[in-house]
C-alpha cells in the first residue's frame, strides 16, 4: 500500500469512526456527503440524503446559506431537531475551493435530557417543599387556635375562682 493510499484509507477509517456527525452540501444546499454517525443521528441513510436539498433532514438551512455567503464560520450553535429527539452542538463552515458547506455536529442529546431530568426534578421539589410549609402553617393555626381556646377556658375558670374567693371573703 502506497503512502496516499495509506493516508487516504486512514481519512476513509475516520470518516466512518467519528462519533460526530458529519454532513456536506453544495452551494445549491444539496446533500453531497454524510457519514455513518450522521445517518443514526438523523435515523436514515446515506443513500436517501445524498441529493436531496439539506432543508429536507434538517428543516432550517439559513445558517449554512448564511456561511457560504459570507465565508464565515458559525461555531458553538446549540441547536435541537426534535423530530429525532436530537439535541447538537455544530460548527459550520465553507471549504469554498471544493464548493461545498460542512457541518460537524456533536450529539448532546444525552446532556439535554439530563438537564431535563434535573430541572424535572427542582420544580418536584419545590413543589413538595411548597405543601410541606403549607401542612405546616395549617398545623400552627390549629394548634394556636387550640391555645388561644384552652388559654381563654383558663381565664374563664381562674375568673370565677376569683369571683368565688371575693365572694367568701367579703
Amino acid at each position: 500500500m502506497s503512502l496516499t493510499e495509506d493516508h487516504n484509507h486512514l481519512w476513509k477509517l475516520l470518516w466512518e469512526y467519528d462519533p460526530n456527525g458529519l454532513i456536506a452540501v453544495d452551494s445549491d444546499l444539496y446533500v453531497r456527503l454524510v457519514n455513518p454517525a450522521f445517518c443514526r443521528m438523523f435515523r436514515t441513510s446515506a443513500e436517501d440524503v445524498i441529493g436531496q436539498p439539506a432543508s429536507v433532514i434538517l428543516d432550517d438551512v439559513e445558517d449554512f446559506k448564511k456561511v457560504w455567503q459570507t465565508n464565515s464560520v458559525i461555531r458553538g450553535q446549540f441547536k435541537e431537531y426534535p423530530q429525532y429527539q436530537l439535541y447538537v452542538n455544530q460548527v459550520i463552515f465553507a471549504i469554498e475551493d471544493e464548493g461545498i458547506i460542512a457541518s460537524i455536529m456533536v450529539d448532546l442529546s444525552h446532556d439535554l435530557d439530563r438537564k431535563r431530568e434535573l430541572e424535572k426534578l427542582k420544580r418536584e421539589t419545590v413543589k413538595k417543599v411548597n405543601e410541606v410549609v403549607d401542612h405546616q402553617m395549617k398545623v400552627v393555626q390549629e394548634i394556636a387556635g387550640l391555645l388561644g381556646e384552652t388559654t381563654a377556658e383558663t381565664k374563664v375558670s381562674l375568673l370565677k375562682i376569683i369571683h368565688m374567693i371575693e365572694h367568701d371573703v367579703i
